[in-house]
């Protein structure tokens, strides 16, 4: 194992608002539709997308599971829109991010996420690429498409370390 140790938190609204939202069937948000035969939970998060001829593109991301400890030795933002993951195989995974220090990440927090909860990055918020947990793993993917470059990355010269996968695989 190398670099220091990352403890893995519960994802909560409250825990992650620095990073972004989480997405998740909020009892709050909920809306009958279509004859009352459909529940609609809305507007669980907005998209970001700047810059010129930007849209909102959704994808498919499949994630190959990670092998634990797992090393963080890098983050990444974009800087132009909003990144969303919501997993559409029901596993468990995990979301890493970090508040910026001065145009790097400063030390990365690692959430535990249900395999019914998805997370919306803010624009230009630090995050670690997908982190698919036991399984391959699809995730539908709402992000920014443009003209602009839309990605930084950062290597840590201290890396950090995942000890092991507290997480339940479904």
């Amino acid at each position: 194992m190398s670099g220091l140790v990352l403890p893995i938190e519960p994802l909560t609204a409250e825990a992650f608002a620095p990073f972004g939202s989480v997405i998740e069937a909020d009892p709050a948000t909920m809306r009958l539709i279509n004859g009352g035969t459909t529940e609609r939970f809305h507007a669980l998060s907005t998209t970001e997308a700047a810059g010129e001829d930007a849209r909102v593109i959704i994808s498919i991301f499949r994630g190959q599971p990670r092998l634990f400890p797992y090393v963080v030795d890098m983050m990444e933002r974009h800087p132009w829109g909003s990144q969303s993951f919501v997993p559409l195989d029901n596993r468990s995974w995990l979301a890493v991010a970090a508040e910026d220090e001065d145009g790097r990440p400063g030390r990365p927090r690692v959430f535990a996420c249900s395999g019914r909860q998805g997370v919306q990055y803010g624009r230009n918020v630090w995050h670690h690429p997908l982190v698919a947990v036991g399984a391959v793993s699809d995730f539908l993917v709402v992000d920014r498409e443009g003209r602009e470059p839309n990605l930084e990355e950062v290597f840590f010269e201290t890396p950090f370390t995942i000890a092991a996968s507290s997480i339940s695989e479904g």
